[in-house]
């Protein structure tokens, strides 16, 4: 078996022994844990790029990259050989690299191996810039390691293609890499140009608005991710046509939601905030409405009938100012009940238990109350004009529609 001594890319001090494996990509991962790089390519003394295991010869000197040309070790001008640049390309301007020209930064407890001029370059006013922008490391001699690498206290996984840029001016991010997270890291280096670059591509390649209704599996979903003692926010969301039926939707806030066509039928809706919704031609039928909160809701053409409003805990329904042309009510317990200035024009109110219930100032017109019981119920100023009260409950004084 062959040995070789591999030394970093420009360097002849630090080597390492190392056993030839079978083939040259065990041997490159083999480089790459003793001496703490990313091997990728490997040079002779003379600038020959290896690609081959059977090319080593035993004990030779052999130099290794990240991928960077090879740095000659002469005084004279180098000659520079890279698998990454055309054979026409004319060499660029080289310098002898010494020891202090490589730094090793430990980032999250993983080992990447740099030149001072990489981290220097692209960005003179970002925070690795101004750690290495000079020979004298004093300021930062406490954040070492044992090894001599650098602590940093970041994300290796996104510390990764930051690096990668400052070596080529290129973003480069694979498909797993989440580049918000590469935004963040970049903003802790204040890498100006790679905050831009990044910010562009998450603009880019945000989601048009998604105005797709949720679906009741999306919703149970939800429900069963948010712990019982969370509060569940679905506030302006988007339930049009969703069946909802059935489910136990208790104190959701459904603030500005958009129930259009929905089925709520038998939910259980205790508590639950519909303030401003749309409730447009949505089915409620036998749902429990206990202390629910409908200001200003849209319930036009909506379908409650045999809906129970009545907290025995005395929590009031509120539906202050709803509009509700055309719903019906037929059967629904809503003693206590708040429909102050609502419109319930038109409204299917028959058989209702409207005790107690506070219709100050609301909307009655054409209203069908057959049946219903409204003692002590608040109608002062509401707005009575062709209302049907036949076979009532209980009789209706002029005390309680009168201001």
């Amino acid at each position: 078996m062959k040995r070789i001594v591999v030394y970093h890319n420009g360097s002849t001090v630090d080597g390492k022994v190392v056993a030839v494996s079978e083939s040259l990509d065990e041997t490159l991962v083999e480089i790459g844990q003793k001496l703490g790089v990313q091997a990728k390519c490997l040079y002779t003394g003379q600038g020959g790029l290896i690609d081959d295991v059977r090319l080593f010869r035993d004990d030779e000197k052999i130099y290794v990259s990240e991928g960077d040309p090879f740095i000659a070790l002469s005084h004279s001008p180098p000659k520079v050989v890279s698998p990454l640049r055309p054979k026409t390309d004319p060499p660029g301007p080289q310098r002898k690299c010494t020891k202090s020209e490589w730094v090793t930064l430990n980032v999250g407890g993983s080992m990447f191996t740099t030149t001072r001029g990489t981290l220097t370059r692209t960005d003179p006013d970002s925070m690795l810039a101004r750690m290495f922008n000079s020979e004298n490391d004093v300021s930062w001699s406490s954040s070492c390691d044992v090894t001599g690498a650098y602590l940093i206290d970041r994300s290796a996984r996104y510390f990764q293609p930051i690096l990668n840029y400052l070596r080529h001016g290129q973003l480069i991010l694979d498909k797993q890499v989440n580049p918000e997270g590469v935004l963040e890291e970049a903003k802790f280096f204040g890498i100006g140009s790679l905050i831009e670059e990044l910010e562009e591509l998450i603009e880019r390649d945000q989601p048009a608005d998604d105005t797709t209704p949720i679906t009741r599996r999306d919703l149970v979903l939800r429900l069963l991710a948010t712990p019982t003692t969370f509060e569940l926010r679905c506030q302006g969301m988007n339930f049009s046509g969703a069946n909802l039926s059935k489910l136990d939707l208790r104190q959701i806030n459904f603030k500005y939601a958009v129930f259009k066509n929905a089925d709520l039928s038998g939910a259980n809706l205790t508590n639950c905030n519909f303030e401003r919704a749309d409730l447009t031609r949505t089915k409620f039928d036998s749902a429990n409405l206990l202390g629910v909160k409908m200001l200003c809701a849209n319930l036009e053409g909506a379908s409650l009938k045999g809906c129970n409003f009545e907290d025995p805990a005395g929590s009031r329904a509120n539906m202050e100012g709803a509009l509700m042309k055309n719903v019906n009510l037929e059967g629904s317990h809503m003693a206590g009940v708040n429909l102050r200035v609502a419109t319930l024009k038109n409204a299917n109110l028959q058989n209702c238990a409207l005790r107690g219930a506070d219709l100050a100032g609301a909307d009655l017109e054409n209203c069908d109350l057959s049946g219903c019981d409204l003692q002590e119920a608040n109608l002062r100023g509401a707005n009575l004009k062709g209302a049907a009260f036949e076979l009532m409950v209980n009789p209706l004084h002029m005390a309680q529609a009168v201001r």
